[in-house]
């Protein structure tokens, strides 16, 4: 049943001023790792040097200020260093990340600045903190209120349950914390959650526009994200000319990102496919942990390694245990043949091309993180499917109840670490065979249908 009107409001902008209260006290006042470091480098060479080149950035040569350092005073490494996440083309040094994201967060720095004349070399941690906070927690903020509203929407029991599983157990929560691409595209893709079945010609162009953002920010997860739902709309709408709006209107976008690789590094496939930009003096970077191509040793390795990647140490599942209940729950409603069939296809399709894509083309577990950074936008669809769960088959929330619970440890766990982490978890094997044995013993309780 769903809520009054009234009452949904209500339950929306309480969810809204939350996750901004949230996104507010989670920013960091400094970049935290390379990853960061080498995207901040972009955006204020951009603006304030009017360049793509980082040579410049503060976050490449780093110096201390009267307002606070680049980098945690803790890294050493780091404020001595600065990022090497950088690609040295024609004698000049530029981020090996995807450039449209950077021209984004650089119009936000250029508003900070005529705003408030925030200049990044004399306040980087004012810098560090407000870019953060438009960016990965704005779309924290973005992705909670959307996973909301696809569960009020829907008219899925245990709404706030949903919600509160999805915005504080799980890698959504710790990547609100530092300036990253993936929490962007975790935005995108709940919004996207909004515009499923596009009906009309806006709705259509919007969710265009989206997979067309969405694929300037991973050319791993985007092309599947385009393909999926170019599927998914083809297949509802029957209508050829639907397909060529929707890809119409992402055209654009993908039009830009090839542009933009081809102004900075030649080429028009993603320059940090390019081993040869990466050899410069002291680079950590070779063929073999380069990320975007086959380097597995064999058709076993790849399978373990796959397997590692949703159930090790930095296990994708292990770290969002609500996504236990989410794989086996797809299986279930696509038998059922429900009304949105199509829609969990869709979130499956999504799920299983993302972890596929990365498992082929990757052997570094995406680096020191908090679990496996590339797959965080596959949350939203996973989530999907357990607000269709919850709406078909109420019975359920119980089991969705026990994995958040612990779920909570886990995420604030990694809120507190922070998601550029060394190390795994403490107690992360305790609490998932925690979760996992409670959830068994929960099976064998009595429930209502």
């Amino acid at each position: 049943m769903t809520a009054p009107a009234g009452v949904s409001r209500d339950i929306t902008l309480g969810v809204f001023l939350v996750a901004t209260v949230v996104a507010l006290l989670s920013a960091c006042p400094d970049a935290g790792s390379w990853y960061d470091g080498s995207r901040l480098a972009t955006v204020e060479s951009l603006v304030d040097q009017r360049t793509w080149a980082i040579d410049q950035s503060i976050f490449v040569q780093p110096a201390r200020t009267l307002h606070g350092l680049p980098y945690p005073a803790s890294e050493q490494a780091l404020l001595a260093r600065g990022t090497q996440d950088k690609l040295l083309v024609d004698g000049r040094y530029y981020s090996d990340k995807s450039p449209v994201p950077a021209l984004f967060m650089a119009g936000i720095y250029q508003v900070l600045q005529w705003t408030t004349g925030l200049v990044a070399r004399e306040h980087p941690a004012r810098f560090c903190y407000l870019l953060t906070l438009f960016s990965s927690g704005l779309a924290y903020v973005i992705a909670v209120c959307c996973l909301d509203r696809i569960a009020g929407t829907l008219g899925a029991t245990d709404r706030l349950l949903l919600t509160s599983s999805f915005a504080f157990a799980t890698v959504a929560l710790p990547y609100a914390r530092q300036v990253n691409n993936h929490s962007l595209l975790l935005a995108i893709c709940a919004a996207l959650l909004l515009l499923l079945t596009p009906r009309t010609r806006a709705q259509l162009i919007a969710a265009g526009t989206l997979i067309g953002a969405g694929y300037t920010i991973d050319l791993g997860l985007g092309p599947v994200l385009v393909l999926a739902t170019a599927g998914l709309v083809g297949y509802r709408t029957r209508s050829f000319r639907s397909v060529a709006l929707l890809l119409g209107a992402a055209f654009p976008w993908f039009a830009l990102h090839h542009y933009l690789n081809w102004r900075i590094g030649g080429t028009f496939s993603p320059a940090n496919a390019q081993a040869a930009y990466f050899a410069w003096p002291g680079s950590p970077f070779a063929a073999a942990n380069m990320t975007g191509r086959w380097a597995h040793d064999s058709i076993r390795h790849f399978a373990v390694y796959a397997l590692d990647l949703l159930f090790g140490k930095r296990g994708f599942l292990g770290h969002n245990l609500a996504l236990f209940l989410a794989v086996p729950a797809a299986v279930v409603l696509i038998r059922r043949r429900i009304a949105e069939t199509p829609e969990i296809i869709w979130a499956s399709c999504l799920f299983v091309g993302g972890w596929l894509v990365y498992a082929f083309t990757s052997t570094n577990y995406s680096g020191l993180c908090a679990s496996i950074r590339w797959y965080v936008p596959l949350l939203a669809p996973a989530y999907y499917v357990l607000v269709l769960l919850l709406r078909h088959a109420p019975r359920y929330r119980g089991d969705l109840l026990v994995l958040t619970i612990f779920g909570f440890t886990i995420g604030f766990l990694m809120w507190w670490k922070g998601p550029w982490m060394t190390h795994m978890l403490p107690g992360f094997w305790f609490l998932q065979a925690g979760a996992l044995l409670t959830w068994l013993g929960f099976q064998f309780s009595p429930r209502k249908s």
